[in-house]
């Protein structure tokens, strides 16, 4: 039975319908994520290396200043006592105790507020530093004052501007100086300092400081051997050793009955007989007797 007109048109916009209805029936898609890149791992900064020090002006220092295009001003003179520089317009100048860029910039500062000078480009130049200095004294090859010119020398650089440790002297240095108002005393063992390759442990000197050289540690030897004297004590020489050192015995000389005076805390000295494997002590006085066959 064929369909009325009006029936087809009703079926037709119902159908049209349907899909409208299906997608309102079906959940909302999700909305799309933003696509977010993994983290990059940034590295660090590496640590800026320690800047040296500057110099720090001390009383006795002569230094030289100088103002760009001002000739006129350039002036060389000693900080004083209490630390000050007379310096052409500005009077007195405190410079003690400054370094020299905050010296060259208290000097322009001073020249700009008196209107001397509307732009200064002030330089300090130390030309002889005698306020922060090192003494190095005892058993090295040139013993003396030094100049501390920066901050950041250690007890190696300075011994070996004093030529370093003279034939007989110790292996340990002895430091004596001041940190942080405290009179300090240390020993550094140079040999060990450099086998272990502790950096650290070469201390970073300060003005005023003294570097001690002792003398090393000595035995005695006498008797019929070769070479009788004294010789420098090296670390755990045994009698054997000592023996060698000293040329061995004569051909009258016998190793045995050895005899070694050695003093005791008390004072007294006692006679031992050692063996060739025993270790000497500092001071030890060694004899070697005269064999009877």
């Amino acid at each position: 039975m064929p369909l009325s007109r009006p029936f087809r048109i009703a079926l037709l916009m119902c159908l049209s319908c349907v899909p409208a209805w299906a997608a309102a029936q079906m959940p909302p898609a999700a909305a799309p994520q933003p696509v977010v890149p993994p983290p990059v791992a940034v590295a660090a900064p590496a640590p800026a290396a320690d800047e040296a020090r500057e110099y720090v002006l001390g009383p006795g220092d002569i230094v030289r200043i100088s103002v760009f295009q001002n000739p006129d001003l350039t002036t060389e003179g000693r900080v004083s006592e209490t630390g000050a520089l007379t310096f052409p317009l500005i009077g007195s100048v405190p410079l003690g105790g400054r370094t020299v860029s905050a010296a060259e910039a208290l000097i322009a500062e001073r020249l700009r507020q008196g209107g001397f000078v509307l732009q200064p480009q002030v330089t300090v130049l130390p030309v002889q530093i005698r306020g922060n200095q090192v003494a190095v004294l005892g058993h090295v090859n040139k013993p003396g004052r030094y100049p501390l010119d920066t901050f950041n020398v250690r007890v190696t650089d300075m011994l070996a501007n004093a030529g370093g440790v003279a034939a007989g002297g110790d292996d340990v240095i002895v430091l004596v100086g001041t940190r942080d108002g405290q009179r300090v005393r240390k020993e550094l063992d140079l040999p060990a300092l450099f086998q272990r390759g502790d950096g650290d442990a070469d201390t970073m000197l300060s003005p005023g400081d003294v570097i001690y050289v002792r003398r090393a540690d000595v035995f005695y030897i006498y008797g019929e051997v070769q070479k009788p004297g004294s010789f420098r004590l090296e670390r755990n020489m045994t009698v054997m050793q000592a023996l060698a050192t000293g040329g061995g015995p004569t051909l009258r000389g016998t190793v045995r009955g050895l005899r070694i005076h050695r003093r005791g805390g008390d004072g007294k000295v006692a006679v031992i007989e050692p063996t060739l494997e025993d270790r000497l002590r500092p001071d030890d006085i060694i004899y070697v007797k005269e064999s009877l066959f």
